[in-house]
């Protein structure tokens, strides 16, 4: 009895209850061979006794084991462990009773492939130059705010909070058919579209379903590792085209179909990400044609169609698209907020059908609420307002930053002024630590990536994205402030 007793460790403090922790334990040192079936176990007062506790709580934790099957109780007799259960070998590298060691390591085999090895952003520094994010306190959240507690708390409830269409909110879907045929020149209907997460649930989708292990994909070099890692997932090979000031070079591109058959292409075609360039129009139209002569797909990432500042947006190719070969997939992420997991991924009807299907498997759907209230907000023009009011918000901040960085590092780094988007690709002195003065900053206050995710393997470019619209006139003049202090005082 004393025995058992010493083997029972309890924590009083915790918020696991007392008769759960012995059970627990109780069970542990059956598992183990510590306790032999058909062994019999001290009467609930015994064990009461030596463990110093009120016996009300052995007998819930007897009373658990018993309708668990470890135990069995003998009228007049006593509790045994049950004798049913198999003798278990005991194993020397058990921790017995501490319930710890299966939380740490695995007892079966696996792998993390090295490309999964990406850093979650998590950004709590007051300055920031990020990777081109929105400033969410511009965002109309109010009005949101108002639109999914009507969509909460009127209307059929039960049809609301209940399972619906795996390819998302119907009125939504309709919303942004009419929304992106007027804005984008494309020809959908609510069949068209696919209501996703976000981009990465796009891509996640597209790979899976299109394509097949030593497919080719070809993607811009540098570009998106979001994209890429989800390529590679599938199994692809990559084929790295060059861009330049014009975009990805489809002279290039038309050399590699001409070696390889290549399955899919990955572009970000309005503002190629990272160096924000534009796809120009000829380049466009080869594009399109290549696609349709070689039967490649053209998976166009349109993550910030609406922010472009020189003249009215490029047109997806998505819209000029007769042949069916351009996935088209952008969110709401840029609009409003990341952390509103609404997008939308656009193609043929049949094709959205097979991903609706697919995107059962690992996300029965999204939030009908939120993307009601999204459709909401679409219907009433409130998004197509607020997005009036950021562009010209973010319009004035590209301009002061811009400004800010030619009077105060100009001799530091360079840059082009970006036609759109909510960043500037700036490289810098070859000279200068990147990676280095990211990490002084971060510890001034000041978060900016230190372009190593946009390196060339095998080179360093020593470039990398700043962000200009989620900061406000002040913050960023304070950003490069801190930046000038330590690469231009210490250069």
């Amino acid at each position: 009895m004393q025995a058992l007793a010493s083997l029972i460790h309890l924590d009083k403090p915790a918020k696991q209850a007392l008769y759960l922790q012995i059970a627990t334990q109780i069970s542990e040192l059956i598992r183990t061979g510590i306790l032999l079936p058909a062994q019999r176990l001290p009467s609930s007062r015994q064990l009461a006794e030596l463990l110093h506790l009120n016996r009300r709580t052995v007998v819930l934790a007897y009373d658990e084991l018993l309708a668990q099957g470890w135990l069995q109780s003998k009228t007049g007799n006593g509790t045994f462990v049950a004798s049913h259960i198999p003798r278990f070998q005991p194993d020397a590298g058990d921790k017995i009773g501490t319930g710890k060691s299966q939380n740490i390591n695995a007892g079966f085999a696996f792998k993390t492939p090295d490309f999964l090895n990406r850093p979650v952003l998590r950004i709590h520094s007051p300055y920031h130059l990020d990777d081109g994010f929105p400033d969410v306190r511009i965002a109309p959240l109010e009005e949101l705010s108002r639109a999914y507690r009507t969509q909460l708390m009127t209307g059929n409830i039960y049809e609301k909070l209940g399972y619906g269409d795996t390819r998302g909110s119907h009125w939504l879907r309709h919303e942004l058919s009419d929304y992106l045929n007027q804005t984008r020149g494309l020809h959908t209907t609510l069949d068209n579209i696919l209501i996703v997460r976000g981009t990465m649930m796009g891509l996640h989708l597209a790979s899976t379903a299109l394509i097949e292990p030593g497919n080719y994909v070809a993607v811009g070099e540098s570009g998106w590792s979001g994209a890429t890692i989800n390529f590679q997932q599938a199994g692809a090979h990559f084929l790295k085209i060059p861009v330049d000031s014009y975009g990805i070079d489809v002279d290039e591109l038309e050399k590699q179909c001409q070696q390889h058959t290549i399955r899919m292409v990955y572009i970000t075609s309005h503002h190629h990400y990272p160096t924000t360039v534009a796809l120009r129009a000829d380049r466009r139209v080869k594009l399109l044609q290549l696609a349709g002569q070689y039967g490649f797909i053209i998976f166009e990432d349109d993550y910030d169609y609406d922010f472009h500042y020189q003249s009215k947006p490029l047109l997806p190719l998505a819209g000029a698209d007769r042949a069916g070969m351009v996935l088209y997939c952008g969110s709401f992420t840029k609009t409003i907020s990341p952390a509103f997991r609404v997008g939308y991924l656009v193609g043929p009807a049949d094709v959205i059908t097979c991903f609706s299907k697919l995107r059962r498997m690992i996300d029965r759907q999204g939030d009908t609420i939120l993307e009601n209230a999204i459709a909401e907000l679409l219907q009433n023009g409130i998004i197509q307002r607020h997005l009036r009011k950021s562009l010209r918000t973010y319009r004035q901040r590209r301009d002061l930053f811009c400004s800010l960085l030619k009077d105060k590092l100009d001799d530091y780094l360079e840059f082009e002024v970006p036609d759109g988007g909510m960043a500037v690709w700036t490289r810098f002195d070859k000279n200068i630590d990147l990676v280095k003065v990211a990490s002084q900053a971060l510890r001034k206050g000041l978060y900016f990536a230190d372009g190593s995710l946009f390196d060339i393997p095998g080179t360093s470019q020593a470039a990398t994205r700043l962000g200009f619209a989620s900061s406000n006139p002040d913050e960023l003049e304070h950003s490069v402030a801190i930046l000038e202090q330590l690469i231009k005082f210490k250069s």
